[in-house]
């Protein structure tokens, strides 16, 4: 009898878990470090818009949220780069169906001590201190001379979970593996700290976490003219380093977390988006 009462009482916990406080439905969000700031912004105004569903957002990485979307624990997963093939195949495999939504634009910037004399680096060149084979592995190397440091150049990435470690891998190094050494932080935050303590240092985030205490490098490729950093050339696609924002959810959405949705790319939720940093994925009206 006791056995089947605690039962009882943890399937009504459960149910209650399930609906959120107050008998709302509640809307599971996790992923991208890049996307958390927004992420938790739009969770705050839907409260005052939908006040039947509460969104409960947590970080971790692109590859925590698709892994969460692979098996089945969360009802969006966000992420700053695609799902790999192989990812839908495993959450096909398992009844999941992820769908992809294209939330925002995001500029990847590159970042370097506010000494550090140089202002344009080419994607050559990011590849030359960033890849394993690569040859610059000191200033020098590359021509610059950094005030403050020993010239050795101080390499700071995103832990490999990470969809900026993996963009930046793809647009930057190609099929090249990144360089033995490198300091992996575990957020984008931590980059920009990084970065702004050391003079010898360079590191990539989103743009959003730019700071004045640092400098964001223009960026060439291809011997075209550089480009800087910035939601307008993150939402024209003239950033060599620039990339769509996703969130994926389970089949196309239905009921309060296609309500979500449908506000998320409402001139509302842009405009959200828009003041955190990124691009909007069209022309928005803000106030």
């Amino acid at each position: 009898m006791y056995l089947r009462k605690s039962m009882s009482l943890m399937g009504a916990l459960l149910a209650v878990i399930a609906t959120g406080a107050e008998g709302r439905t509640l809307i599971q969000n996790k992923g991208s470090d890049t996307l958390v700031n927004v992420a938790q912004a739009w969770a705050e105004a839907y409260q005052s818009v939908n006040p039947d569903a509460a969104v409960a957002v947590s970080g971790g990485g692109s590859g925590t949220g698709i892994a969460a979307m692979i098996n089945g624990t969360v009802d969006i997963a966000n992420a700053s780069r695609k799902m790999k093939d192989k990812e839908i195949k495993m959450a096909d495999e398992r009844g999941h169906h992820p769908v992809e939504h294209i939330v925002g634009f995001d500029a990847l910037a590159v970042f370097i001590h506010q000494d550090n004399p140089a202002d344009t680096l080419t994607i050559e060149q990011l590849a030359q201190i960033y890849g394993r084979d690569g040859k610059a592995r000191k200033w020098s190397d590359i021509g610059i001379t950094v005030p403050g440091c020993k010239d050795e150049i101080v390499v700071v990435s995103r832990q490999n979970n990470s969809g900026t470690y993996a963009y930046f891998r793809e647009a930057v190094l190609g099929k090249e593996k990144y360089r033995n050494g490198t300091l992996d932080m575990h957020g984008s935050k931590d980059v920009v700290d990084l970065v702004e303590k050391t003079p010898c240092a360079i590191g990539y985030s989103g743009l959003a976490y730019a700071t004045e205490h640092v400098k964001m490098v223009c960026v060439s490729k291809d011997g075209q003219a550089c480009v800087s950093p910035s939601v307008e050339t993150a939402g024209n696609g003239a950033y060599p380093i620039a990339r769509p924002l996703m969130m994926y959810t389970n089949g196309e959405p239905q009921g309060e977390i296609k309500k979500y949705m449908d506000w998320i790319m409402s001139d509302a939720g842009q405009c959200i988006i828009l003041k955190k940093g990124y691009a909007p994925v069209r022309p928005v009206q803000c106030n």
